[in-house]
């Protein structure tokens, strides 16, 4: 989830900013802070960071040296039991305002409509790490529908298990993607790691549209490309759609979210990462050890904001880390992730001079 109050609140600054507006740092700090809600909404929860593959796009592959965990299911209920999901009303608001603000009609498969129309609904239960491995995934996603908490997760293909997967179909999961970088199993392998696979992938998908169809399961299934700039690129997207043409899946190309990992002179197409960070102010992130960190990109738990183990969400949200973390985005402070690995535009590179 974003805030999507906050989101709204911020937008005219966006275009004045975008206009070439300059703001003091006092001011765009009590603006900021103003559209700030105290309480805190969570973009994602890390339920492990265990995984198989050795995706060449992906920084834990040669970079992560934090200890692999998985989260306990006493943690994830604690930090669960602390959310909320949005109510129709404000959704409403929100699909009203990302129509006329982004010009991104409700109606679409895009990358811009799924940051837009979905990921304001759920809550993201991947990180670096593959969800599909948490043998307690299932119950995770039965606890958040019984909240009302719609839920979601990113994970490879190659991991399907029939049995985990379809209970957590069966327990109300909202969207699940599944990453496939080529239709050819070599290729595949060549970007994802020997783990990887499109021939079996693209079997189990089927299968698993056929169990949703006939036992009526509501999940989304989405299916994503990475668009790498690779030269064999779009052919083999096409590829990918002609594969899925006519069947009940959402499919779209993805813009790489770790530009900074690979000078392959990638441009993005996401709106999320054109726009200034915004994670300080909207949304928090829990790893699998149950470490706040600044967003779902921090792949060693560099900046750590609170401890979901011994505090509550709301204390981490409104206390002294998070908010020298903030200033740090004013001060663009050297020597951080976000100044350092990260492809996002900071505010304090909006300060007058």
């Amino acid at each position: 989830m974003i805030d999507i109050e906050f989101y709204m609140k911020v937008g005219d600054l966006k275009k004045r900013l975008s206009a070439g507006e300059h703001f003091s740092k006092a001011e765009l700090q009590m603006l900021l802070e103003s559209y700030r809600s105290p309480h805190p909404v969570v973009y994602n929860i890390e339920t492990t960071n265990a995984c198989n593959m050795r995706c060449e796009m992906c920084p834990r592959t040669t970079m992560m040296t934090r200890p692999v965990e998985t989260m306990s299911p006493e943690l994830f209920k604690s930090v669960i039991d602390q959310l909320s999901p949005f109510n129709q009303e404000q959704l409403s608001r929100w699909e009203d305002f990302a129509e006329s603000y982004y010009g991104v009609p409700r109606d679409g498969m895009s990358e811009n409509h799924f940051f837009l129309y979905v990921i304001p609904r759920v809550i993201v239960l991947h990180g670096y790490g593959d969800p599909l491995l948490d043998k307690n995934i299932p119950t995770y996603v039965k606890w958040m529908t019984e909240k009302g908490l719609q839920s979601y997760f990113s994970c490879n293909p190659a991991n399907i298990n029939m049995n985990r997967t379809i209970e957590t179909f069966e327990n109300g999961l909202g969207f699940v993607k599944y990453s496939i970088e080529s239709v050819d199993d070599l290729r595949h392998k060549s970007v994802r790691g020997e783990a990887s696979n499109f021939t079996e992938a693209y079997r189990n998908i089927l299968r698993l549209l056929d169990l949703k169809a006939q036992r009526n399961y509501k999940t989304t299934i989405v299916i994503t490309m990475i668009n790498l700039n690779k030269p064999w690129q779009q052919d083999e997207y096409q590829k990918l759609v002609e594969a899925f043409e006519g069947l009940d899946v959402y499919v779209y190309l993805k813009s790489q979210d770790q530009m900074w990992y690979e000078d392959n002179k990638q441009t993005t197409a996401s709106i999320h990462w054109q726009e200034f960070c915004q994670f300080p102010w909207s949304s928090m992130t829990v790893k699998s050890n149950g470490e706040c960190a600044q967003c779902v990109e921090d792949f060693n738990n560099e900046i750590i904001l609170g401890d979901a183990r011994t505090e509550s969400l709301y204390d981490i949200w409104n206390g002294e880390a998070y908010e020298n973390f903030r200033n740090d985005h004013f001060n663009l402070k050297p020597g951080i992730k976000c100044t350092e690995q990260c492809d996002m535009h900071l505010i304090g590179s909006y300060l007058a001079q």
